[in-house]
């Protein structure tokens, strides 16, 4: 049933023209979860990692509901830095993208 739900939602996003704009919001999302995970893994309240990053503590929580518009990579580097990691940045194909290579060149 899952995988009928996704095929219809891939066809959805297709149909309507928003492939980019979905890719854009998946990305943000898994930013923003990263950073909450590792937050939590490293046993830190936002008000511990706020105080770390010199911001107020209704920030990281913004961040970590993805209610901040346009998270800079200022901000994820400082938050990252304040965790103890460090930011990898790679650009990868497109989801469509590599399914489009798939179906020209099937193996």
């Amino acid at each position: 049933m899952a995988k009928d739900f996704m095929g219809w939602l891939d066809r959805e996003i297709r149909r309507r023209g928003r492939e980019k704009e979905v890719a854009a919001q998946l990305n943000e999302m898994m930013v923003e979860e990263q950073l909450a995970n590792l937050r939590r893994k490293r046993g830190l309240s936002q008000a511990k990692l706020a105080e770390l990053m010199n911001v107020k503590q209704p920030l990281i929580a913004r961040i970590e509901a993805g209610r901040v518009k346009n998270l800079t990579l200022n901000t994820i580097v400082r938050s990252a830095a304040a965790l103890g990691v460090r930011v990898e940045l790679r650009f990868k194909p497109a989801l469509a993208m590599r399914r489009r290579k798939r179906t020209q060149n099937p193996r």
